[in-house]
C-alpha cells in the first residue's frame, strides 16, 4: 500500500547549491509537488529536499515525474540530448531549457495497469524469512562498485554469487561485498566469455539455485547512444530490482503472500522501441526452447525481462534454473545484436514460469504501481494516426510495407489463396487433398530459395514452374494455376482504409512515397493490389522478387540507403508491420521507421484468444470462423481508437 507521510523537516542540507536553487525554483513554479511525489512512489522521506534528491537521481534513467504538471519522459523524448546527457529533465528545464525556448507538458500518464497490488512497503515477517541469493555477472569491473552501492538498503541479507569476466578483479570483488552490510556470504568464479550472462550463472551456479526462495540475476551492461556511454537501462533495471528499498520490500512482500509469482521485474525500459517485447529474429530458437521445456505456442509479442536481469523462485525456472549446463551449450562470441539462443532465453523466462503455473509481476515506475497486467507489452500502440502525424510529416519520403499495411486480406491468412486452389485442383483430380497441395506449393517455393542459398528473392512464375516439374503437367497449364492463385488472392484483398487514406493525404501534401515489399509475387501483380484497396498517388514501388533483394535480410535496406544518399539529405521514414522486416532490420540499419500493429498482434493485444494458429492455421472453419473478424479488428493497426 502507497504511504503518506507529512515531513517532519524541510532541510535541503543533502543537496549541493545548485541542486538547493533549482528546488526552490521547482516548488515556486509548482513543477516539484514532494508531498505528491511520497504519495505517487511508495516510499517515505525525511524531507521535501530528500523526496527533491531521489527524484533527480531516478529521473535521469526512470519514466518518474515530480508533479502532474511536469511529464519528465514526454521532455526527455522530446528532447533526446537530455537523455543523451543522462540529465534529469526537469533540472534541465530549469537550469537551460526554459531560458532555451524548451517546452514541458502536464503529466499524461502513457499506460495505466488495468489492475494494481496493493503492497506494504514495511517488510513482512514472512518476507524476512526469505533466503535469498543475489548472482552478479561483472563483465565492466567498475561495475563491482555499482552493484555494492545498490545493495546499501537492501532489508535483509542475501548471499552474493559472482561471476567475473577475464581481467575482473577476484580479490577486489571479495573484498566490497565480504565486507558488505547486507551480505552473509561470498562466492566467486572467473568464467569464460561465453554464455554472455545466462552461461555463467547456469553452469556455475545451476545447482544451488535450488538451495534458495528467490534468486535475483543482474549483469554489467552498457548501451551505446550517439557515440557515449549510456547506463541508464542497467541503472533502470538495477533500480527497481535492488536499489529501491520501496520497491524491493513491497516485492518480496508480494513473493512471500502469493506462491503463484514466480518472476518479478520492472516493466520494459520505456526508452526501447515499440516493439522489443516480441520474439523478433528468435522465432526459431524459440522454437527450440519450446519443444525443449515442453511448452506450447507463444504469442508475437509477449511479456520478459528485457535485458536478462529479473527476481524468480527457482521453481519457476524447472528446466531452466536446475539444469547442469555446460559452456559447450551456449554460442561462441562474437554474437549477433539480436537473433541467437541466448535472446531466446532471456524470452523464453516469463513463458516457462506461466507454463508451470506462475505468474509475471511487475513494477511501472510512471505510476508507482505493482501489477500482473502484461498489457504494457503493446502500449505504445494506443492512440490514433492523427496523434502521430506530426511525427511522419516531418519526413519528406515515405515509404510503406504493402501486406497487413496498406492492404488486408478478407480472412487474415495468406495461405488461404493457396488452400483455395487446391480445393479447384482436387476438383481437378491433380492433387489428393487442398491442404497436399499446400505443402507442395510451399515445398517448391522453399527448393527454389535453397537453390539460390537463400539470396535475393524468387518470383510467382518460377514456383510454378517447379511445380510443374513435380506435378508432370506442362509450364502453361501451371503459369494458369498461378494466375488462379493470384486472382483469389487478389479477390480477398481489401484496404486498410485509414492507411490508405494517410498514403493519399502525404501525397496531396508533397511527401515523396515509395513502397517496398517482400513477396512472390510480381511488381503489376502488387500494383493491381493496391489499385482495388484505392491508392491513388503516385509512387515508387519496390518489390523483392524484382529487385532480388529482401527486406528482412537487410538487403533491400542497403538498396535503400543508397538510394536516400542521393536525395539530397531528404528524411525518410518507413512505415511496416513486420517487426524484423519494416522496424527491426532498417533501424539496425540507421533508418528511422514507425511500426504499427499486425492484425493478429492487435488482436492479441485487446485479450482475444489464440486463434488461426499451429495446425488451425490452415483449418477452413476456422479460418472462415476467426478470419474475418481478426482482418476487420486490425484494418486500423492502432488501439483504443
Amino acid at each position: 500500500m502507497k504511504t503518506f507521510n507529512i515531513f517532519s523537516k524541510c532541510t535541503s542540507a543533502s543537496l549541493s547549491k545548485t541542486q538547493r536553487l533549482k528546488f526552490k525554483q521547482a516548488q515556486s513554479l509548482g513543477l516539484f509537488d514532494a508531498k505528491w511525489y511520497q504519495q505517487q512512489y511508495g516510499q517515505k522521506f525525511a524531507s521535501s529536499a530528500d523526496a527533491f534528491k531521489d527524484y533527480l537521481h531516478k529521473s535521469r534513467f526512470s519514466p518518474v515525474h515530480p508533479s502532474p504538471a511536469f511529464d519528465g519522459e514526454s521532455y526527455h523524448r522530446m528532447y533526446m540530448d537530455v537523455f543523451y546527457d543522462q540529465q534529469s529533465p526537469l533540472f534541465h528545464y530549469l537550469k537551460n531549457g526554459k531560458q532555451e525556448g524548451r517546452h514541458h507538458v502536464p503529466l499524461t500518464p502513457r499506460w495505466v495497469p488495468q489492475s494494481r497490488m496493493p503492497l506494504d512497503t514495511t517488510l513482512t515477517e514472512a518476507a524476512s524469512q526469505l533466503k535469498m541469493a543475489v548472482c552478479l555477472h561483472v563483465f565492466y569491473e567498475d561495475f563491482i562498485e555499482r552493484f555494492a552501492q545498490a545493495l546499501n538498503d537492501m532489508p535483509i541479507k542475501v548471499d552474493v554469487l559472482l561471476t567475473l569476466a577475464e581481467g575482473v578483479d577476484e580479490s577486489r570483488a571479495r573484498k566490497r561485498f565480504e565486507h558488505h552490510a547486507s551480505v552473509n556470504r561470498v562466492e566467486t568464479r572467473h568464467v569464460p566469455n561465453r554464455g554472455r550472462n545466462f552461461g555463467p550463472l547456469l553452469v556455475e551456479y545451476g545447482d544451488v539455485l535450488k538451495d534458495y526462495d528467490l534468486f535475483c540475476h543482474l549483469h554489467s551492461k552498457k548501451s551505446l547512444y550517439s557515440g557515449r556511454e549510456q547506463t541508464q537501462w542497467a541503472d533502470y533495471l538495477t533500480e527497481y530490482l535492488l536499489s529501491d528499498k520501496s520497491v524491493v520490500k513491497r516485492a518480496l512482500n508480494a513473493f512471500a503472500a502469493d506462491k503463484t509469482l514466480g518472476v518479478y521485474y520492472p516493466t520494459t525500459f520505456w526508452m526501447m522501441p515499440s516493439w522489443v517485447n516480441h520474439q523478433t529474429m528468435n522465432k526459431g530458437f524459440m522454437r527450440e526452447w519450446q519443444q525443449a521445456l515442453g511448452i506450447d505456442h507463444i504469442s508475437d509479442f509477449l511479456s520478459y525481462p528485457a535485458g536478462g536481469m529479473f527476481w524468480a523462485r527457482p521453481q519457476a525456472l524447472k528446466g531452466i534454473a536446475d539444469k547442469s549446463w555446460t559452456y559447450d551449450e551456449f554460442p561462441e562470441e562474437p554474437l549477433p545484436n539480436d537473433g541467437s539462443k541466448l535472446h531466446a532465453l532471456e524470452r523464453i523466462l516469463g513463458a516457462r514460469a506461466e507454463h508451470l503455473g506462475y505468474r509475471q509481476f511487475f513494477y511501472h515506475p510512471s505510476g508507482g504501481d505493482f501489477t500482473v497486467d502484461q498489457s504494457y507489452i503493446t502500449a505504445s500502440y494506443h492512440g490514433t494516426i492523427e496523434q502521430h502525424m506530426p511525427a511522419i510529416q516531418a519526413h519528406q519520403i515515405i515509404s510503406f510495407d504493402v501486406f497487413d499495411t496498406l492492404v488486408r486480406r478478407e480472412f487474415t491468412v495468406p495461405d488461404y489463396a493457396k488452400l483455395k486452389l487446391g480445393k479447384w485442383l482436387v476438383e481437378q483430380g491433380v492433387v489428393s487433398s487442398a491442404h497436399a497441395f499446400v505443402k507442395l506449393r510451399n515445398e517448391a517455393e522453399f527448393t527454389l530459395r535453397k537453390r539460390a542459398k537463400f539470396q535475393g528473392d524468387i518470383r510467382i512464375d518460377a514456383i510454378y514452374d517447379e511445380l510443374a516439374d513435380v506435378l508432370k503437367v506442362s509450364t502453361d497449364v501451371a503459369q494458369g494455376w498461378m494466375k488462379r492463385e493470384f486472382e483469389l488472392d487478389l479477390a480477398m484483398i481489401q484496404p486498410k482504409d485509414e492507411m490508405v487514406e494517410l498514403f493519399n493525404h502525404l501525397s496531396t501534401a508533397g511527401h515523396v512515397l515509395w513502397v517496398i515489399s517482400d513477396t512472390y509475387y510480381t511488381r503489376d501483380q502488387v500494383g493491381l493490389m493496391l489499385r482495388k484497396a484505392g491508392i491513388a498517388a503516385a509512387y515508387r514501388l519496390m518489390v523483392s522478387s524484382e529487385e532480388g533483394k529482401r527486406k528482412d535480410s537487410g538487403t533491400m535496406w542497403a538498396m535503400v540507403k543508397e538510394d536516400l544518399a542521393r536525395e539530397a539529405g531528404r528524411r525518410h521514414l518507413h512505415i511496416g508491420d513486420n517487426v524484423v522486416a519494416d522496424a527491426q532490420r532498417p533501424g539496425d540499419m540507421g533508418l528511422a521507421t514507425f511500426h504499427i500493429l499486425h492484425p493478429m498482434d492487435k488482436w492479441r493485444a485487446l485479450g482475444m484468444p489464440d486463434v488461426l494458429t499451429g495446425e488451425d492455421a490452415l483449418d477452413e472453419g476456422q479460418i472462415l470462423k476467426w478470419g474475418a473478424l481478426v482482418s476487420q479488428i486490425g484494418r486500423n493497426p492502432f488501439i483504443g481508437e
